[in-house]
């Protein structure tokens, strides 16, 4: 009886410790607090101080900097319409922005403004070429979703696709020069590598990656 009752116990705490580190390791979403309107430099300002760094601290962002800079990048500035902060043709709105940092990978959403998880894995390293992605806190990668842009063809698509993600990038440049953040943007990918381990469809095509954090 005694072991039996021993051999249950066992059991009953293998099984509860597995499901605690189960829900440790799951990546949850981060909702966003709303962004603060009234922080960093002027826009003459900024434009005064943009340039691109490729020297980073490995520091973590905190949230509420991670919601001004997406808000910033192509966040909705019109909730009545559910229009950006960024121009889109045709208002395709069709670049989504994946945030890769230690922890895993998120895809903005903007409507909601939260951060919804994708991967439980951190794919820094894969996000360019050079080897400071792998330290940074924080890579975007800018993704198009071809089905969003109608009937188009391909050669359009691509065109108007990294027209806009420019857009969105240099929204990116002007707040971190606001914010005294460090930024590059960078097209040096092995995008069939990152697309893979980012599980993306074949209509969703990587266009640029861009890194920030603060200065080293």
């Amino acid at each position: 009886m005694f072991r039996k009752s021993f051999f249950t116990c066992a059991v009953a705490l293998i099984i509860v410790s597995f499901m605690t580190s189960s829900w440790a390791a799951e990546l949850l979403p981060v909702k966003l607090p709303p962004p603060n309107l009234n922080s960093g430099k002027s826009l003459m300002q900024s434009l005064q101080v943009r340039k691109s760094s490729r020297d980073f601290s490995a520091k973590k962002l905190p949230v509420e900097v991670l919601s001004n800079l997406l808000w910033a990048a192509f966040g909705v500035n019109r909730p009545d319409s559910g229009r950006r902060t960024a121009p889109s043709a045709v208002n395709w709105q069709e670049i989504d922005i994946y945030v890769a940092m230690a922890d895993g990978l998120y895809l903005y959403n903007a409507k909601d403004h939260v951060l919804k998880p994708v991967i439980k894995e951190d794919i820094r390293g894969l996000t360019g070429k050079q080897a400071f992605v792998k330290e940074a806190p924080v890579n975007l990668i800018y993704v198009a979703n071809y089905s969003r842009m109608g009937g188009g063809y391909a050669e359009e698509k691509s065109f108007y696709s990294a027209a806009d993600t420019g857009f969105i990038a240099q929204n990116v440049y002007l707040y971190c020069a606001s914010e005294g953040l460090a930024t590059v943007v960078r097209g040096l990918i092995d995008r069939d590598v990152l697309a893979k381990a980012m599980q993306l469809r074949d209509n969703q095509k990587i266009v640029l990656s861009q890194t920030v954090g603060y200065p080293k």
